[in-house]
């Protein structure tokens, strides 16, 4: 998708199942899941707000900056030591950022070049209002064992800890960080869609590691990617993400512009979807359009060849 396109996409946010044809991927309809404890931070927060609308073409107020330069490679890595809250402090503190959006350097926002496939990710942002679990969508995927990359917030997991267990069991998905309270990552508080950023380099230590820690306790192994509420970053909390050893997640396409969209845009929107796109779309809005559209758009883009993968499998 180019950028003006993301651009309009994200301007003014507001807050059956087909046939598979072929199936891809390895998953499989879920097993006994594991039992592991869902508790942990259940802050509240503003209801979250769609990332985009596919129809108004009007002015974003906090527009991306510039392409980004290709992602830092995450230095957390097992064995390594992670550093602590008041060590990013120092590092950052005095660090002003230089850029702030959707398309940032260290953030990753499409596969790596010369990939084919699609990645679908969908995110359970959590709060009031963005605890819902979407089943039909979730049941869609398993049916066509798609895979799909999951950016479960603190909050959701703590609203649907069975849900949660089932689908880290499953190994057709993968779990990735969506935050502790949902925040745009900012280290001086930028808002987006009305969501205030994290206020400093402290609160967005906070948003990335605590739910981090959180699902490394419910996992049994740490997340290797994080996308941030709103899917906003600035360049300097983005680096934050990399020494915490995760990859920062943007995405190419917005399928179901924040759960606004009706079944028929969601169609169009991911059926477009070029090869080597990340999707972004919500799986905590059950009844919308997003399980219709992807169920729409998912089996002729495997009639046509197209492989879909979790970000893991293409991403290190």
């Amino acid at each position: 998708m180019a950028l003006s396109r993301r651009a309009l996409l994200a301007a003014v946010a507001g807050s059956t199942l087909a046939g598979c044809g072929r199936s891809v991927g390895g998953g499989t309809a879920a097993p006994a899941a594991p039992v592991v404890s869902a508790s942990g931070s259940g802050a509240s927060e503003p209801s979250e707000p769609p990332e985009a609308s596919a129809i108004s073409a009007a002015t974003p107020s906090e527009p991306p900056t510039t392409a980004p330069t290709a992602a830092p490679t995450p230095t957390a890595a097992p064995g390594r030591r992670e550093p602590t809250r008041a060590e990013l402090v120092v590092r950052y503190g005095g660090t002003a950022p230089k850029q702030w959006g959707m398309e940032v350097t260290g953030v990753t926002t499409k596969l790596p070049d010369g990939e084919s496939a699609t990645a679908l990710t969908f995110d359970a942002c959590g709060g009031p209002g963005g605890s819902g679990y979407d089943a039909d969508l979730i049941d869609f995927l398993r049916k066509c064992s798609v895979p799909a990359t999951l950016f479960l917030n603190a909050r959701w997991i703590d609203a649907n800890p069975d849900v949660f267990r089932q689908l880290a069991a499953d190994p057709l998905f993968e779990i990735g960080n969506h935050g502790t309270v949902h925040r745009p990552l900012s280290v001086t508080g930028r808002s987006a869609y009305g969501i205030a950023g994290t206020g400093g380099v402290g609160e967005v230590y906070d948003e990335v590691a605590g739910n981090a820690h959180k699902l490394a306790g419910l996992l049994g192994h740490p997340v290797s990617f994080f996308r941030s509420g709103t899917a906003h970053y600035d360049d300097v909390a983005a680096r934050m993400v990399a020494d915490l050893g995760e990859r920062a997640a943007g995405f190419t396409v917005n399928g179901d512009g924040g759960a606004t969209l009706s079944a028929a845009e969601v169609r169009q929107e991911i059926a477009a979807a070029p090869p080597g796109a990340i999707v972004i779309c919500h799986m905590n809005h059950p009844g919308g359009g997003t399980a219709p559209g992807v169920a729409a758009a998912v089996p002729g883009l495997l009639a046509a060849g197209r492989r879909f993968v979790r970000l893991s499998d293409v991403l290190r």
